[in-house]
């Protein structure tokens, strides 16, 4: 089962931003219809790093929105939550995944989106990101205080990772750009430092558990540690208040015992001129089929009814309350 759900996901995972017949904005029920059925058409999914938990569950969510609806749906790699704001915004995408902390910074137009308040709209809240700090057990570094000097990756260029990443390293008291020497690598490149030595440690934040994780903590075992980085909750919270507490459970990576962090929800998102008839459509899969999705990966046993519409400061899109009502 697993085998032939693993194929259904590499169909799904075409890394290709746009082509084809896009799905029209008036098709099934348009704007204002009340219709719950999807037109036709295709339309791309905007995920984040090869391998990491976006990917794999959008590729999931691809093969559904496929084989439930008249649209053909194809997933992307991407750097994540900023540039999935962004080209979701220019069009390039349909439907993105996103930090709650990044939707929340582009609806008010600050930090990476400065000045421009993002028009897009929110299907439903999903699954929660753990903030993942991982180092190097020689490296000295018990602490984020203590990357000082150090070899950090903070996560691709324009992702939420390394959003959430930068806030923790100025909670701590220092500058990302003078006090660390910040490495903006995907998931893949930064297990390679940390396996040969190249890096210190590792920002990463995303659904539990993360496969390249699970091959860091099984390759180099008690050579690296994780961090409890809760200390740094409450300066969060006063960025922004979607940030809270929560903890990796010891048996999600082997660990001794579990793992105090930050957690962060995801939200699955759409411009605002997305159909209603598709929006509706698409949210009442995420719940229907969750199952299936579960079968991609665990994390999907977190994207819950009763807290979908928990989307603020993000509005939920129209078809999405339709479904959730």
């Amino acid at each position: 089962m697993r085998k032939t759900l693993a194929a259904l996901v590499a169909v799904a995972l075409v890394a290709t931003g746009c082509g084809g017949k896009r799905v029209d904005p008036n098709a099934g029920g348009g704007a204002g219809g009340a219709s719950c059925e999807a037109g036709e058409g295709r339309l791309t999914i905007a995920t984040g790093n090869a391998g990491g938990v976006y990917y794999v569950v959008g590729g999931g969510l691809a093969q559904v929105i496929s084989n439930n609806t008249k649209i053909r749906a194809t997933s992307a790699e991407t750097g994540a939550s900023v540039q999935n704001v962004q080209q979701l915004v220019a069009g390039d995408y349909d439907i993105a995944f996103s930090l709650a902390d990044t939707a929340a910074d582009a609806v008010a137009g600050k930090d990476s989106f400065a000045g421009k308040p993002q028009k897009i709209k929110a299907l439903s809240r999903i699954y929660p990101n753990y903030t993942q700090v991982v180092v190097r057990a020689d490296s000295g570094i018990n602490s984020i205080a203590d990357m000082r000097g150090k070899r950090i990756s903070t996560g691709s260029p324009k992702s939420g990772t390394e959003l959430i990443a930068n806030r923790l390293i100025q909670a701590a008291g220092l500058d990302p750009a003078k006090d660390v020497q910040a490495q903006r690598l995907d998931l893949n490149k930064t297990i390679d430092g940390m396996k040969d030595g190249t890096l210190d440690g590792l920002v990463w934040s995303g659904g539990l558990p993360t496969a390249q994780l699970t091959d860091l903590t099984t390759s180099m075992r008690e050579r690296v540690k994780f961090l409890d980085i809760t200390p740094l909750l409450e300066p969060l919270k006063k960025i922004n208040p979607v940030y809270d507490a929560g903890s990796i459970p010891a048996a999600t990576y082997k660990l001794a015992k579990d793992v105090p962090t930050i957690v962060v929800p995801n939200l699955l998102l759409v411009r605002e001129d997305f159909p209603t008839a598709n929006a509706c459509a698409i949210t009442k899969l995420l719940f229907d089929k969750r199952a299936d999705l579960e079968k991609v990966h665990p994390a999907a046993k977190d994207i819950l009814r009763e807290k979908a519409t928990a989307t603020a400061p993000v509005e939920l899109h129209p078809g999405a309350k339709q479904a959730l009502t």
